[in-house]
């Protein structure tokens, strides 16, 4: 791996640097040639990580900003008056080119609305989505599902580039030829869902780059026939949120299964070599570190509540994502699509 440097928004997020900076430190030991910049408050960042840092030549450098994001700040508040924010400052550094990817945990509508208004979106391009990958029955191939929650009102323009850059993303990152795109809806029969969706099919459907292989439905969407699923962010994001759920509710309901005596406890640590890989596989920890595609730079959304581990995932997403050259492959492709795509959406004479 050449060197790599990524900012990190170290105070965003439910937890902040108890989170991200034992997260950090633990990515830099497993990437030698990587380097972090560490944005927030200097003083917290530096007590943090006096008590965390096992380095002996430490990788990371501190990029002191005033302020910080809430959770609960509305974008538009962020945008006016945070311009000092630990999330600002990082992205700022992206554009800057003095790191190549930035990582928050922060406030969503504000990390999306900031990335969006300083970086920009890829030409061609309305609205960036949030992307991210999904386990599914077909062993260990996974599936990819944009907008989990940057637009919750998207237009059926928006949905049909969101289809146009999810499938360049699983070309170019998954390598799957000619990847399936499936669209989300309440029914697999062409009659059924809203106007939105139902719009949203008569693009795919009349394009001959996107490989549109119809709707979907909800409990169809991890069954490993898809490579893309789309949506808009609020259902994308209810989506998300619901399938985590699920994955709590599972790993609860099997551990309290196994502590009901000890006759279970025997079972349990008789079954564990079997139970354990596919705890992992469904485990949400794994595929923390959702990607705002469309944008000129790399941002990746770590979930909110990430503890350390799933946080070393969204660091790892992004080392990945400035490996490939992400933006700049899925901006050239965009580009090249988006042109051809014209010559087949219906509304255009």
């Amino acid at each position: 791996m050449d060197n790599i440097t990524i900012a990190v928004d170290a105070m965003g997020g439910d937890f902040g640097p108890s989170v991200t900076v034992p997260a950090a430190l633990q990515v830099l030991k497993n990437h030698k040639a990587l380097h972090l910049i560490l944005v927030g408050d200097q003083a917290v960042l530096k007590k943090e990580l006096s008590i965390n840092n096992s380095i002996n030549e430490p990788r990371y450098t501190i990029q002191h900003a005033s302020q910080c994001v809430e959770m609960d700040e509305s974008p538009s508040q962020a945008l006016r008056s945070k311009k000092d924010s630990s999330m600002r400052v990082a992205i700022n550094l992206v554009k800057a080119s003095k790191a190549q990817a930035c990582v928050s945990a922060g406030n969503t509508g504000a990390l999306m609305a900031t990335a969006h208004f300083v970086l920009k979106s890829i030409p061609g391009i309305d609205r960036p989505a949030i992307v991210s990958a999904f386990p599914t029955v077909s062993g260990s191939k996974i599936m990819r599902m944009l907008d989990l929650g940057a637009n919750v009102d998207s237009s059926a323009e928006n949905l049909y580039q969101f289809a146009v850059m999810g499938s360049v993303l699983a070309s170019a990152v998954d390598n799957i030829t000619n990847p399936k795109v499936y669209l989300l809806n309440i029914g697999e029969e062409v009659i059924k869902g809203n106007e939105q969706v139902k719009e949203t099919a008569k693009l795919l459907s009349n394009s001959k780059m996107i490989n549109y292989a119809g709707y979907i439905e909800g409990d169809q969407i991890y069954a490993g026939e898809a490579d893309i699923v789309i949506c808009d962010g609020f259902v994308g994001n209810v989506a998300l949120k619901s399938s985590e759920g699920v994955a709590i509710l599972i790993r609860k309901m099997l551990r309290d299964s196994y502590n009901r005596n000890f006759l279970t406890r025997i079972v349990g640590l008789l079954s564990k070599p079997v139970l354990k890989p596919v705890i992992k596989r469904i485990d949400p920890d794994r595929y923390n570190g959702a990607t705002f595609l469309g944008l000129q730079g790399i941002v990746i959304k770590s979930h909110g509540g990430a503890g350390v581990k799933a946080y070393v995932h969204a660091l790892e997403e992004a080392i990945m994502q400035i490996e490939k050259n992400i933006p700049q492959r899925i901006g050239a492709e965009v580009e090249k699509l988006l042109k051809l795509s014209k010559i087949d959406d219906p509304r255009v004479s």
